[in-house]
């Protein structure tokens, strides 16, 4: 049978206004990027939106190209590309898979256009799929730096240092330092609002208890993050590059526990930045079957470590 079209209609969401969560943001001794006065410092007008904070916006058109598949085996894989502050509008676009594909094209703009994110999402359970995300492709293409200054103490294969760490996600459970809000704030401001992630909707849901929005799998799993023993120079200020978040037998559950194990997968650099590819697992705690799993490029900045071209000179570093 012919076709009318040679191409599939884009899918689009509304534009959105994400909120800021992350402005009392602490770690290392000292306030993140998301503070407005910590972003002054490094040129920024505002502290930025943290990334996966946009994931939400692509939930509803995942959910109706892919179904309830989209919150049990979906993944999402996206290249950070420009900051959003609190008040500028977000659109979320999806391309569908071409025949025969699971994996969508995504991306995100700004109202005048400017690009905040790209990246693929697909569903399925298919490692050689996964293996042509977003970030797997970044990951593949990699060069090893030849010297590292702030992150030169991380090994690629390094494990962390408490192997599991024990988590969990209550409605009204504040996430610590790092995350200085609970999910029940997180609800009353997000993009695309759900009732399966209430306790009151989620009976409902077709697991029949609340799920963890996808955005706030970031969360639940950066809450434990101090445990992992990876530690940067510094003090230095960080942020997301890139992330891939993928559920193998989601979703996750609100107020469940998990086991979290963490690995270096890779060590890079740009101009700006020194880069950590990190891989966090997500284990059912009650059965230990491997539920989820997320990498994130977890990118610090080289001007913001005050001691960053004095030690670069002593340890050699020519470029």
């Amino acid at each position: 049978m012919s076709h009318a079209f040679d191409h599939v209609p884009v899918l689009c969401g509304p534009f959105r206004q994400p909120r800021q969560m992350l402005a009392e943001q602490f770690y290392d001794g000292h306030k993140s990027i998301h503070d407005d006065d910590m972003a002054a410092e490094l040129g920024l007008r505002a502290g930025p939106i943290e990334g996966p904070t946009h994931f939400s916006q692509f939930d509803p058109l995942l959910y109706q190209l892919f179904g309830q598949a989209w919150f049990e085996t979906g993944c999402i894989s996206a290249h950070y590309q420009n900051m959003v502050v609190e008040g500028e509008e977000v659109r979320a676009f999806v391309q569908p898979p071409a025949a025969g594909s699971s994996m969508a094209k995504i991306w995100a703009e700004k109202r005048d256009g400017t690009a905040v994110l790209t990246g693929t999402a697909s569903v399925g359970t298919d490692d050689e799929l996964i293996a042509r995300s977003k970030i797997a492709q970044r990951i593949a293409k990699l060069r090893a730096p030849t010297q590292l200054v702030i992150y030169r103490d991380l090994k690629v294969g390094q494990q962390g240092a408490v192997q599991p760490e024990r988590v969990r996600m209550g409605l009204d459970q504040h996430m610590g330092d790092h995350y200085p809000f609970t999910l029940a704030d997180k609800l009353r401001v997000i993009t695309e609002p759900s009732p399966w992630y209430t306790s009151e909707g989620g009976a409902a849901s077709p697991w029949g208890r609340a799920i963890i929005p996808i955005e706030m799998i970031s969360v639940l799993l950066g809450s434990s993050s101090a445990q992992s023993g990876f530690r940067s120079r510094g003090p230095a200020v960080g942020l997301f590059a890139g992330q891939q978040i993928r559920l193998i037998q989601g979703p996750l559950f609100v107020d469940h526990p998990y086991e979290l194990e963490r690995e270096i997968v890779a060590l890079s650099e740009s101009a700006r930045t020194e880069s950590a590819w990190i891989r966090t697992r997500v284990y059912d705690g009650l059965s230990r079957t491997l539920v989820a799993e997320m990498i994130l490029n977890s990118a610090v900045l080289k001007a913001s470590y005050p001691a960053y071209d004095s030690e670069a000179l002593a340890l050699g570093k020519t470029a």
